[in-house]
């Protein structure tokens, strides 16, 4: 049985619903958001890669800067580790317009009412989510030294928090940190983290500008309604907006696909004859259990590499958040 589905925004997840959905027959309606401007590196490594493949084919990636090895120190002391791992750096934009297209080739369109509606918007209602923590991602760009080994990506820790450098081709690198709370000052904080690692001779010079971003994991309380509960269109809260992981666990791409397959599935079995309300009731409870076990990884690997009390509320935090039910609201 085909059932019409509204698609609401453009990011990845969505855009994979949707491909997912149109795939099976139903009838898909976009009206999605106007793409965000600028690029936006994507660090795609072999298990995201898999499943983006198997999901959408091949063709996607033309382009994007090829990776081979990763070097990581993680805690005080300890000495750096080089091993292979192949990944793939793509612009984020470039990804979804070519997501964009191939979709459109395949969509039904319809002017039946939605069944469903598929989003990635978070709840307008801070209420609505759990988010267990308050670190910050800072960001930014940055040239590399001549000679600098561009298909290694670099990884270290201070005091203060991790390091990624991202290599992207011609030079440029991606620079990214995480600090365990708000910075008012992005560049000049992710100077001094460059300034305290070994990181740091690698680039001709730290990001002129950078952007400091609430990355702290977080969940949505009711990621899914079925229709009737109140509304008569059902709701599926996908990617970011259902489930966002911590940057570092790489993991972050693949989850936010997976919650595209999952959303699918629940329409599917909805439409032959499957209760939309326990279809909802499993939803809920795959994320709510996917949650808990990174905010579990995320303590013990944090709390290997950052003993100052910096980290201490934020340690907390998460391992209160998996030990209790009902996760903690962190003040933000």
């Amino acid at each position: 049985m085909s059932t019409v589905v509204t698609i609401t925004g453009c990011g990845l997840a969505e855009l994979t619903c949707a491909w997912l959905l149109a795939g099976r027959g139903h009838r898909v309606r976009q009206e999605a958001d106007a793409p965000a401007a600028g690029a936006r590196p994507l660090l795609l490594t072999g298990p995201t890669l898999d499943l983006l493949r198997s999901l959408w084919g091949d063709g996607l990636l033309g382009g994007a800067h090829l990776l081979r090895h990763r070097k990581v120190s993680w805690g005080p002391g300890e000495p750096s580790t080089r091993f292979a791992q192949p990944a793939r750096v793509v612009d984020g934009a470039v990804l979804v317009d070519r997501m964009r297209e191939r979709l459109a080739q395949a969509v039904t369109v319809s002017t039946d009412p939605a069944r469903w509606v598929v989003t990635a918007r978070a709840p307008d209602d801070p209420g609505g989510q759990r988010q267990v923590g308050r670190r910050r991602l800072l960001a930014g760009t940055a040239l590399l030294r001549p000679g600098v080994d561009e298909r290694t990506a670099l990884l270290g820790t201070t005091a203060l928090g991790w390091l990624q450098l991202t290599p992207l081709g011609r030079g440029d690198c991606l620079v990214q940190a995480m600090v365990p709370g708000p910075a008012e000052d992005a560049a000049e904080l992710l100077a001094r983290l460059l300034a305290e690692s070994e990181l740091g001779c690698v680039l001709r010079r730290a990001p002129d500008t950078a952007v400091a971003v609430p990355a702290a994991p977080r969940l949505h309380r009711t990621p899914a309604s079925p229709p009737g509960e109140p509304s008569p269109t059902g709701r599926l809260t996908v990617g970011a907006g259902a489930i966002r992981y911590d940057p570092l666990s790489g993991t972050g791409t693949a989850q936010a696909l997976r919650t595209a397959v999952l959303a699918a599935a629940v329409i599917d079995a909805e439409a032959v004859g499957t209760p939309a309300t326990a279809l909802c009731a499993h939803y809920t409870v795959r994320l709510h259990t996917a949650f808990v076990q990174h905010l579990r990884a995320c303590s013990e690997l944090y709390g290997t590499a950052f003993t100052s009390a910096l980290w201490a509320d934020e340690l907390d935090t998460a391992r209160l958040g998996f030990r209790t039910p009902g996760l903690p609201v962190a003040v933000v």
